[in-house]
Order: C-alpha cells, then sequence, then structure tokens
C-alpha cells in the first residue's frame, strides 16, 4: 500500500512540476489570463478556436499541449488555394479559400456543412461571434454569415479588398458587439454586429493588410504607411502612432501595453504603448516578417521569409533559438504548452519544441503552407496552397 502511495506522490509532484515550467514558459492558464477591459487573451478551455490567432490580442497561444506525434484524420478539397486560417467554434471549423468560398467543415468528420460564395478569392480569417460568422473578401466585402446555416446577415462594402482577419469587441456600454476590420482601401472599420452599420473608421496612408489587435481599450495594428496605430475602441480617435521603419504587413500582438510586430525591413519591433516608441529591435533576419508573433510569458515566436522560425526574449528581443525550414514561414505558429506548430512555404506542417527549437514532429503535405493552424479540441488544422484544409489529432502519421 505504502508503494502504491509513493508511486501517486511521484505522478502529482511530476505533474505539479510540468505545471510551474509551462507557466514560467508562457505564462498562467489560460482561464486565469486577461486582459484589461475584459478581453479574452486566449481560449478559455481550449474547445474552439474563434479568430484569428486564437483570441481578441492575437497572441497566437492555445491552452493544453500538443502530443509529440500527430495523424492526419482528415482533409477537406476546395477549388483553390487555402491561404486563409481556419476559426474553430461549436464543432465546426470556418474556413475561405482563393475558389470564392467559405466553408463550414464538420471538425470531427470534415464533411461539409455549407459553403458561401463570394465575389472573389478569400485569404481573411473568419471571426467567429455571438453565432455569426465574419469574413472579408478580395471583392472588398466584409460579410457576416450565420454560423449554423451559412445564411447571408449582412455585407458591407469597402472601397478596396479585404485579406486580413475581423477582430471584435465590446461597445463601451457593454450592450453592442463591434466588429473591427481592416481594408486596402486604407481604412479601419468598427461595424455594429448586428446590422453592419458604421460605428466609426479611422484613415491611415496606406493599404492595411493584417488584422487588428484589441486590448487595454485600444485597436493596435500595422500598415503599408510603416505605422503601427493604436486606436481608441470607444470612437476610433488615434491614440499615438510608432514609426516602424518600413511598412508591415503582419498582424500585431498586443500584450501588457507592449505591441510586436515585424516589417518589411527584416526588422521585429516590441514597442510601448503609453511610451509611444520602440524598445527593442530584432535584426537577426535578412529577410521580410509576414508571420504573425505567437507571444508567451518570456518569448516571442514568429516565422520569416528567411526560412526560419525565430524565437527570442520577450523582455529584450535577445535570441533564444532559431529553427530553420525548407521554405518562408508565413504562416503564424500557435504555442500550445511546451511546442509551437506551424507550417512553411516547404511544404511541411511542423511541431517544434519550445525550449530548444528542435523539431518534435513534420507532416509533409508537398505544398506551400501559408496558411496559420488553429488549435482546438485536441486537433490542429491547417489550410494548403493545394487547395485542402488538413486535420489532425494525436497518434503516429502514416
Amino acid at each position: 500500500m505504502r508503494g502504491v502511495i509513493k508511486a501517486i506522490l511521484v505522478v502529482v509532484i511530476a505533474v505539479g512540476v510540468c505545471i510551474i515550467l509551462a507557466v514560467a514558459i508562457i505564462g498562467p492558464p489560460a482561464f486565469l489570463r486577461k486582459q484589461e477591459g475584459g478581453e479574452v487573451m486566449f481560449v478559455e478551455d481550449g474547445s474552439s478556436w474563434p479568430m484569428f490567432r486564437g483570441g481578441q490580442g492575437l497572441l497566437g497561444g492555445a491552452p493544453g499541449a500538443l502530443p509529440d506525434s500527430m495523424a492526419l484524420v482528415w482533409k477537406f478539397k476546395t477549388d483553390g488555394a487555402v491561404k486563409s486560417s481556419p476559426a474553430i467554434d461549436d464543432g465546426l471549423v470556418f474556413i475561405g479559400s482563393d475558389d470564392g468560398n467559405i466553408y463550414a467543415i464538420d471538425l470531427k468528420t470534415g464533411d461539409r456543412i455549407w459553403a458561401y460564395k463570394t465575389g472573389d478569392a478569400v485569404e481573411a480569417t473568419p471571426c467567429v461571434v455571438d453565432g455569426l460568422v465574419f469574413t472579408g473578401s478580395s471583392d472588398a466585402f466584409l460579410y457576416a454569415l450565420d454560423a449554423k446555416s451559412g445564411s447571408l446577415k449582412w455585407k458591407y462594402q469597402t472601397d478596396a479588398q479585404i485579406l486580413g482577419a475581423a477582430n471584435w469587441t465590446r461597445s463601451p456600454d457593454g450592450q453592442r458587439t463591434w466588429i473591427l476590420v481592416g481594408s486596402y482601401d486604407n481604412k479601419l472599420y468598427c461595424l455594429d454586429s448586428a446590422n453592419g452599420r458604421v460605428v466609426w473608421t479611422y484613415e491611415t496612408d496606406s493599404y492595411i493588410n493584417g488584422s487588428p489587435a484589441v486590448g487595454e481599450g485600444k485597436v493596435v495594428f500595422g500598415g503599408c504607411d510603416a505605422m503601427i496605430h493604436v486606436v481608441s475602441v470607444a470612437d476610433g480617435s488615434k491614440v499615438t502612432q510608432i514609426d516602424a521603419g518600413s511598412f508591415i504587413a503582419a498582424s500585431a500582438a498586443i500584450f501588457e501595453g507592449q505591441v510586436y510586430v515585424g516589417n518589411y525591413d527584416n526588422v521585429f519591433i516590441n514597442a510601448d504603448i503609453a511610451a509611444g516608441e520602440i524598445v527593442w529591435r530584432y535584426t537577426d533576419a535578412d529577410a521580410p516578417f509576414f508571420s504573425s508573433p505567437a507571444v508567451g510569458r518570456n518569448v516571442v515566436v514568429f516565422g520569416g521569409r528567411d526560412k526560419r522560425l525565430h524565437c527570442v526574449g520577450r523582455n529584450d528581443g535577445s535570441v533564444v533559438w532559431t529553427f530553420q525550414t525548407l521554405g518562408e514561414v508565413d504562416s503564424s505558429p500557435v504555442i500550445c504548452g511546451n511546442k509551437v506548430v506551424v507550417g512553411s512555404e516547404d511544404g511541411r506542417l511542423y511541431i517544434i519544441r519550445l525550449s530548444d527549437g528542435s523539431e518534435v514532429w513534420s507532416y509533409e503535405i508537398g505544398q506551400p503552407v501559408t496558411s496559420s493552424p488553429a488549435v482546438a479540441g485536441g486537433m490542429v488544422v491547417v489550410g494548403s496552397d493545394d487547395g485542402y484544409v488538413y486535420a489532425f489529432a494525436a497518434g503516429r502519421s502514416p
């Protein structure tokens, strides 16, 4: 009996150590982590991934853990490249395709539930809020669709294509849900989710390619005008602008008053919102950054067009490790427990150990993976330029 009790104590202590190590690397569990203003940083229970990067701060983190090996459980064919990234909510995967469709796919079986045809390619990642799916298209419209049926609730036309994902926030009185999306017409739009009416707009000097991050009562995004824009959620007024030195195609992440984003001049930047200035620059790259960062408690992980995945210290930008692939890494990584999952244009999906950057597992798709993975319900879902959506779960790959 004493031997059994001793064995149980060993297991309990080991689990406790693992939890402590995970907290040290990426911070406390998701259910303890909220930003000021009530915006959830990560999905709390890991059952869904309802938007680009998983949560409003665009931090690219998922609770739980990834296994050491995964197996393909289904793949779904579209009629165009899948550069859009998946959103997962209530057992459904939502994703766009260059064939102009927004799809809803059963997470467990890979069966098509519905498809909605837009007027052009859909590269934007869907955003699922309050039973509606909000997705931009290259036809310049933002679409609001019923998540269960795919029926159109409303659509709003901007003056140019929408390539970045929508985000959301509550109105200051908490009574309305507002949708935030950027367009190549140089404007950030805040729309009422119920009817698509404009609440406010914010104009920049060039295209907005990425998704806006939301946190601490602010909206943060980069532009092709080389500026990091910080805007008030309440009324769209300018809080500050920070010169990034070169245009920004990626989406910025916001965490504890800090902004993290890479630019086209091969520089990754950490900027302080209150001070309105850059804190540190990471320059150990010889190609632009189109990948959006995953932000942990002590590290930031992001892909580069130098064919590497970079991991740097969050406080000072010092190199922790780099991981070499055979293609550009425009896919945005996801931190999950002690691992990172990311795609590459070399046609592979990788799982990499967060502590040292060593490869744990990879799966050869064979065509570029610029889509960013979604992690939910024990599964990893990602799109590929071969026109398929792939879903993986724990197990051995063939």
